[in-house]
């Protein structure tokens, strides 16, 4: 087990196989199981599509799941969108729809894999597959342009929602899917044009400000009470919604937390973290300062 772990990729295929188990029980209706087989708008970039030594996963994949019913575009995302992929990276293609549209076609193309119905992973991240196409690792991610829609006339007025996802700390906001639309290469099809919205620059950076405060208000109870896992999941959280909040003042999207707190500038928190193990009470003053969060009567967490 130490040497699977150990190895990136042996990592990401046990993540794999673990959650392939677990999802069919956690939501059974979403699930299908495979054994064998608005404004200017962003368009089709086939002619930089990248490539596998002979044969691209786009070009086998791509043609395939534009022609699917409901579905209005295909996108690049990811490590691979962005250029800083390594060799043995997954594909994270976006499969945009409208309407209703029933999963059982990700199965019927006859891919090797797991797939899950909209819905079935939340309402952000939706639903989707993850296949093996000529050998790559492929995750298809549904994306509801219905909904997001609303999502996108929300943060114009600086309007969103926060929601539980597992694998992460401070959650994902709902204008994470404009976020991925802003980044992504579309493939086929068209996706509207999306900009970091001013007002949502301004009532995301004070809301995940506050709840961060609220973190670390928490977390400076635990600690009180000698509760030292809590104590350091809580200034955990509070630095990641501090880098939420930097990123957003900045009008950058933000997809995940990988990276997220270097990226803010927080990374000292590293080492306040792992000094927490041994003097937390001091801990918690260093991050406080770090942080500066605001106090809790500065802003309403009901704001936006």
């Amino acid at each position: 087990m130490t040497a699977l772990l150990a190895d990136a990729a042996g990592a990401r295929r046990l993540t794999r196989s673990a959650l392939a188990w677990l999802l069919p029980f956690r939501r059974l209706p979403h699930t299908i199981c495979l054994a064998g087989k608005a404004g200017r708008a962003r368009e089709n970039a086939f002619d930089s599509r990248p490539r596998i030594g002979d044969v691209s996963v786009i070009n086998i994949l791509v043609p395939k799941l534009a022609d699917l019913p409901g579905v209005v575009a295909v996108a690049l995302g990811g490590s691979r969108a962005r250029g800083t992929h390594r060799p043995d990276s997954d594909w994270d293609i976006g499969v945009y729809y409208r309407g209703s549209f029933d999963a059982q076609v990700l199965a019927d193309l006859g891919f090797d894999g797991h797939v899950v119905q909209p819905g079935g992973w939340g309402r952000i991240i939706n639903g989707g597959a993850w296949i093996s196409v000529d050998g790559q690792p492929v995750d298809l991610l549904l994306r509801d342009l219905d909904v997001i829609d609303g999502w996108h006339d929300e943060a114009e007025h600086g309007r969103f929602e926060i929601d539980n996802v597992e694998g992460h700390l401070a959650g994902l906001p709902t204008y994470t899917s404009l976020g991925e639309i802003s980044v992504n290469r579309v493939l086929a099809g068209q996706l509207p044009a999306v900009d970091y919205p001013a007002a949502l620059r301004t009532a995301a950076e004070a809301r995940w400000r506050w709840n961060a405060a609220f973190s670390l208000l928490f977390a400076e109870q635990y600690a009180e009470h000698g509760d030292r896992v809590l104590a350091l999941g809580m200034m955990a959280r509070a630095t990641v919604q501090a880098a939420h909040a930097i990123e957003a003042g900045r009008g950058e999207w933000v997809l995940n937390e990988k990276r997220l707190v270097d990226g803010a500038g927080l990374g000292a928190a590293h080492e306040l973290l792992g000094a927490g193990k041994r003097d937390l009470p001091a801990a918690l003053k260093d991050l406080r300062t770090l942080l500066d969060p605001p106090r809790l009567d500065e802003l309403s967490a009901h704001d936006t």
